[in-house]
C-alpha cells in the first residue's frame, strides 16, 4: 500500500524528530571519556546510520545534526554542540549518498548491499574523525592532543556500523522494511 503525499510527509517528520530524540539519548546515555581531551565517545553513530537507512540522507542528516548537536547540549558539553551539528549532519549525508547510488542501480542485492553500506559507513565515519581531528585542533590550539582522539573516534563508529548492520539486518526481517529509504534488496 503506497502513502499519499501528506501522509508520507507527516511520517518523515514524525521520523526525523523521532531519531533526533534517539540520538540524543544515544549521546547521554552512554558518554566514555577520551584521556587527554574534553571530548567523549558515545552510541550515536549507530542511531544516525539507522536514521540515514530508514529515512534517506536528508531527513537522516536534518536528525543527525540536530540530534547530536542537542545531546552536547543536554549533555553539558555545549562547545561540541555547533561542531557536532555540522559534523554529524555531513556524516550522514556522506553515507547516504553512498547508499543512495547503489540503490538506484539496483544492481547489488543481499550480502553485496550490506558490504556498500559498511563502505559508506567507514567513509563516513572516517570523515567524522578527520573533522573532529581539526575541531579540537582548532578548539584547544594543541594539535597533539587533537590526534589523540583519532582513535577514539575510529572507534566510536566502527562499533556504531557493527551495530547499526545488526539493527538493519534484524530491521528488514520486519515489516518496516516497506518503509526503508534504502531497503535491502533481495
Amino acid at each position: 500500500m503506497r502513502m499519499r503525499t501528506e501522509d508520507s510527509k507527516v511520517y518523515h517528520v514524525v521520523m526525523t524528530a523521532m531519531m533526533m530524540c534517539i540520538i540524543m539519548v544515544s549521546i547521554m546515555l552512554l558518554r566514555v571519556p577520551i584521556p587527554f581531551t574534553q571530548g567523549y565517545v558515545n552510541l550515536s553513530d549507530a542511531m544516525i546510520f539507522m536514521a540515514v537507512i530508514i529515512l534517506g540522507w536528508k531527513y537522516g542528516a536534518v536528525a543527525a545534526g540536530l540530534g547530536s548537536m542537542l545531546g552536547d547540549l543536554m549533555s553539558g558539553f555545549a562547545m561540541w554542540a555547533p561542531w557536532s551539528l555540522g559534523i554529524k549532519a555531513v556524516m550522514a549525508i556522506i553515507f547516504g549518498l553512498i547508499i543512495q547510488s547503489v540503490a538506484a542501480r539496483k544492481a547489488v542485492s543481499g550480502r553485496a548491499f550490506v558490504s556498500i553500506e559498511v563502505v559508506g559507513m567507514v567513509v563516513a565515519g572516517l570523515f567524522m574523525a578527520g573533522a573532529y581531528f581539526v575541531a579540537e585542533g582548532i578548539m584547544y590550539g594543541n594539535w597533539p592532543v587533537a590526534v589523540l582522539g583519532i582513535p577514539w573516534n575510529i572507534a566510536q563508529f566502527a562499533v556504531g556500523a557493527a551495530l547499526a548492520v545488526a539493527l538493519n539486518t534484524a530491521l528488514a526481517k520486519t515489516s518496516l522494511r516497506g518503509h526503508m529509504a534504502y531497503a535491502q534488496p533481495q
